[in-house]
């Protein structure tokens, strides 16, 4: 029963933040936020029509079309999905393993959340058929499922899942009347979007998913918290979003005036943004890849990263040489890798995972440089990794893994 077992009693535990782009503010969203900054108007729960209207268009433009009133927007994605599982009732199924903060906010609202396992292919998604035993087992335990949230672009793991994949759970997921949360904050991050195929649970299932997104994954930085969530045109997704507004406003979980305002401009996408979307992602993407590499090659297991500016590892053929240093979980191998790195490195604890398991989220950002001046000549180089200061980087990652051989 340990896939069941319902995990939304205990206590709410710390979550680390999402992987950080390291990358200097885009200066044409700093002038907007900046201009904005004698705005005393507060926006009204839900974000205000300029803000939902953007969102509108950034969907539209990916195949999702949509009016401001399916959108509600959020000072972050803690707050929104926080307001998006109280508006629905019973239990909460997410893939195993998830997003570090999932499993705290049902947690809050002492809701129970169920893990299931993922497909050998990718994470962010259920196993269909998993996810239809979990469903037969919380039923006969006396328990009410009834929502489900992915990520078809996946934190931890950093992998897409394939459309055939993401079909069949979300098909299994609404035949046993479940609606679907698909988180899509890292979709502008694909390391080769030319060569993915990216499509939303939304396009398949357009009555039963309602999509979220936080713009800090490719947008805008994360110390200007702005999430957006869009719903589905029926009767049921009105009233949710009415339930929404509810928890928002007793919340009081307003984006600030300014912040609004430049993230409704980096949801337009004007050409400096959608420039440095791309450069970004291409950078990571280069970095992700050698860091995978050094990773495989000191015998350490992780899928390739196909997006966002992490990866996910699974130490345990290192099992031996961690125990030479007293690491024997994912508590102590976050605490022996942050201190060896010098920088955060969460254990898979965070992330639903089983404490015996020696795994661990690994984030880009920190091998960018070490400082602003030195990240931006990452962005700006068309060969980053021969820069001194990420090859340096590189070379002290890849020694604290291959010294555990």
């Amino acid at each position: 029963m340990r896939e069941t077992a319902p995990e939304g009693r205990g206590p709410v535990r710390y979550a680390p933040p999402a992987p950080d782009p390291g990358l200097p503010v885009l200066s044409e969203l700093a002038a907007v936020l900046a201009s904005a900054a004698t705005r005393t108007e507060p926006q009204p729960p839900g974000g205000g029509p300029v803000l939902r209207e953007a969102a509108c268009g950034y969907w539209s433009r990916r195949g999702l079309r949509c009016h401001p009133e399916d959108v509600v927007a959020a000072p972050g994605p803690e707050p929104l999905l926080s307001a998006l599982i109280a508006a629905h009732g019973g239990d909460v199924l997410m893939p195993r393993p998830c997003p570090a903060a999932w499993t705290p906010q049902a947690r809050l609202l002492g809701r129970p959340a169920y893990h299931v396992p993922t497909p050998a292919e990718c994470g962010g998604v259920p196993d269909p058929f998993a996810l239809l035993e979990t469903v037969r087992r919380i039923r006969v335990e006396g328990g009410h499922p009834a929502l489900m949230l992915i990520s078809v672009v996946d934190d931890p793991t950093g992998t897409v899942a394939p459309p055939e994949v993401v079909r069949e759970a979300c098909e299994a997921a609404v035949g046993e009347g479940l609606h679907i949360i698909s988180d899509e904050t890292w979709r502008d991050t694909l390391h080769e979007p030319h060569d993915t195929v990216l499509v939303s649970p939304a396009e398949m299932c357009p009555d039963d998913v309602t999509v979220v997104c936080d713009l800090s994954g490719a947008l805008t930085p994360s110390a200007w918290p702005t999430a957006v969530a869009r719903f589905p045109r029926t009767r049921r997704a009105t009233a949710r979003r009415a339930r929404t507004l509810d928890v928002l406003t007793a919340l009081g979980a307003h984006i600030a005036a300014p912040v609004a305002e430049a993230a409704a401009h980096a949801l337009d996408e004007p050409a400096p943004v959608s420039a440095r979307m791309a450069e970004a992602a291409a950078l990571h993407a280069r970095v992700a890849a050698a860091a995978h590499q050094a990773v495989r090659a000191a015998g350490a297991l992780a899928r390739p990263p196909r997006a966002g500016r992490h990866l996910y590892a699974d130490l345990a053929p290192l099992r031996s040489g961690l125990a030479r240093h007293g690491v024997t979980d994912s508590m102590e191998l976050e605490e022996y890798l942050t201190g060896r790195l010098g920088a955060p490195t969460p254990g898979g604890h965070r992330f639903g995972d089983e404490l015996g398991a020696l795994r661990v989220r690994l984030e880009t950002g920190p091998l960018l440089g070490a400082d602003a001046q030195q990240r931006a000549e990452s962005l700006a180089s068309p060969r980053p990794l021969e820069l001194p200061h990420v090859r340096k980087a590189l070379d002290a990652f890849a020694s604290a893994f291959l010294e555990l051989r």
